[in-house]
């Protein structure tokens, strides 16, 4: 399929008069790793992984050079390594990743009061009101473009459409460094005419059932009824209904709801002594506290998670009658899930902490509830 055209003027009228969204969809392109290759000259055209080498170490990032290779992110660097083995790992310097996601955001809002950042790479922006006068959602979103690439040294790729569910699909498209646009009235067709996998929300586990059942292609995905759909994947088959016809009613959101705050650590080798274990919590607990200061996040359960050395994850919660008042008490709760653990029944690979049900606008809530039930009777 050839890609959809620029968007024109006069399809900018037409949308505006049908109550149209414009989305931008912008994703930096392997953005941890093109930092790195700006940063360090000597990386350049090398293939990079930002993350561990060592033998528990995983792939944050990959860089364009890596991913020829098959190196991807969340791979284990052993298996990164074999597949290339003139790659170069980095570590993580996510200071310097947030200054540059600052940046970029200050962009945006030069175009849009309108951002809903989904990480520090990447953004949906509803250029609906054309604040610069640019004419189209498209020249908006190449202005972006242009001014990332001038202040920045970095390449992002974007999709245009009038939704977000197809704006995040054609800022795919092209990329690295390319820009995609899928018109009123092209999204179905576009939508139909990708494999499964390429639908977000369909991981390896659901591509496999969907195979199984027959459903490669968007277009063997329209076929299917509500009805049948729910009977095989539940609540998920209404998404794939509305996605499989490029139907999405979600508006940009710009103060997208966080749902807990949390961190990790992957250990080089598995741990299973008490105070091996108690002092990698107080690690975790000094990152995970100044993640939830800087977020001003405030919550009423810390949950532990616990990763076994056969991969078998479990989870120990504790919710208290208020929010958590500060970090002593943070780290208390923490301590005693771990305590009622031990000694543990096999040694650990992964330990990790959140903090959750976190404080809401109770009349935001109420709008988000309304809109949702809003969006199913619309189909």
């Amino acid at each position: 399929m050839s890609d959809p055209q620029p968007i024109h003027d006069e399809d900018d009228e037409e949308r505006e008069a049908d109550g149209l969204r414009k989305i931008i969809h912008v994703d930096m392109d392997a953005f941890f790793a093109s930092v790195e290759q700006r940063d360090n000259p000597e990386l350049r055209g090398r293939p990079v992984a930002v993350g561990g080498s060592s033998g528990r170490g995983v792939v944050a990032a990959a860089s364009y050079e890596a991913r020829k290779f098959g190196v991807k992110s969340a791979m284990p660097s052993v298996t990164a390594k074999r597949l290339c083995p003139d790659l170069i790992f980095v570590k993580s310097r996510f200071d310097a990743y947030r200054e540059v996601s600052r940046q970029i955001r200050a962009i945006f809002h030069a175009y849009t009061p309108h951002v809903e950042p989904l990480s520090l790479d990447e953004a949906y922006l509803d250029v609906t009101e054309d604040l610069q006068g640019l004419g189209t959602a498209t020249r908006t979103a190449q202005a972006i473009r242009r001014r990332i690439r001038e202040e920045t040294q970095l390449t992002a790729s974007a999709g245009v459409s009038y939704n977000k569910f197809l704006a995040k699909l054609a800022s795919d498209q092209n990329k690295p460094d390319g820009i995609c646009v899928i018109r009123p009235g092209e999204g179905a067709a576009f939508v139909q005419s990708l494999p499964i996998r390429r639908f977000h929300g369909v991981g390896p586990r659901a591509e496999e059932k969907m195979q199984r059942l027959g459903i490669a292609t968007g277009a063997d995905l329209a076929e299917k009824d509500t009805a049948w759909l729910r009977a095989h994947f539940g609540s998920f088959g209404d998404y794939l209904f509305r996605a499989a016809r490029g139907i999405d009613l979600r508006p940009v959101r710009t103060n997208r709801i966080r749902k807990s705050v949390g961190g990790e650590r992957t250990f080089s080798e598995d741990q299973s002594h008490p105070d091996e274990l108690r002092e990698t919590l107080e690690r975790i607990i000094e990152i995970v506290w100044d993640r939830i200061e800087h977020n001003k996040a405030r919550g009423r359960t810390v949950t532990l998670k616990l990763k076994y050395t056969d991969f078998r994850i479990i989870t120990r919660a504790q919710s208290l009658g208020d929010y958590v008042a500060d970090k002593a008490q943070f780290a208390g709760v923490a301590r005693d899930l771990l305590e009622a653990q031990l000694p543990l029944p096999l040694p650990i690979r992964l330990m990790g902490l959140t903090l959750s049900n976190l404080e809401r606008d109770a009349g935001a809530e109420a709008t988000e509830r309304k809109r949702d039930d809003a969006q199913l009777s619309l189909l």
